[in-house]
């Protein structure tokens, strides 16, 4: 499993991994956290490459996808994740991990920034599949500081350049926040959570 946090209860997040003991069925607990050999929490990846664009916010939201890169011409295994140069509040843009063989290596530059007005300058909360020859992706738009939250949609041959028109996929008002969508068989589900962060009664 991955999973952003702080190893300290402060400073910017990262993604760490955690993993069940070996031959235990999937389970809600005994999930042990991985550490290095001095008994630290380890991050997947440095910062060598990507601290100008997620060095200060640090590291959100990770999604794990593997997909077809037409540029190498193999598969590659990434996890996308929301970073910020600023602070822990955003703005924020996605980039992504990638697996080398032996390690996730960090990219130089985000791979998908907000481009359109409504977007508000911040995207984060990817969550990415690949399916039909794309790199499919739903994000969160916007910022809960302005209680404002509308979720987007892109599609890329590559997942890293060449984006499609960034388009509304759920309005302001429903309060989108989480979208994961899974395949099952010859169809596809969707888990999505909403959030309140307003003034008022929140909506059912």
């Amino acid at each position: 499993m991955y999973l952003a946090g702080q190893a300290d209860g402060y400073g910017a997040t990262d993604i760490y991994s955690a993993s069940l003991p070996p031959g235990v069925p999937l389970s809600a607990i005994g999930w042990r956290p991985n550490r290095d050999a001095a008994g630290k929490l380890a991050p997947v990846a440095g910062r060598s490459l990507s601290r100008a664009w997620d060095g200060n916010g640090g590291r959100h939201c990770p999604s794990f996808v593997k997909g077809w890169d037409p540029t190498t011409g193999r598969w590659s295994e990434r996890i996308y994740y929301a970073g910020s140069a600023d602070n822990l509040w955003g703005p924020y843009t996605i980039g992504f991990l990638q697996w080398s063989g032996d390690a996730w290596i960090d990219s130089p530059e985000p791979a998908f920034a907000a481009n359109e007005e409504w977007e508000h300058r911040s995207v984060y909360e990817p969550n990415l599949i690949y399916h039909d020859g794309k790199w499919k992706m739903w994000y969160v738009a916007g910022s809960n500081q302005e209680d404002y939250l509308v979720h987007g949609y892109a599609e890329g041959d590559d997942g890293r350049t060449g984006w499609s028109k960034h388009l509304v996929f759920a309005p302001p008002e429903m309060k989108m926040f989480d979208f994961c969508v899974r395949q099952l068989g010859d169809a596809f589900d969707a888990i999505f959570s909403r959030v309140w962060v307003g003034a008022g009664t929140p909506p059912p």
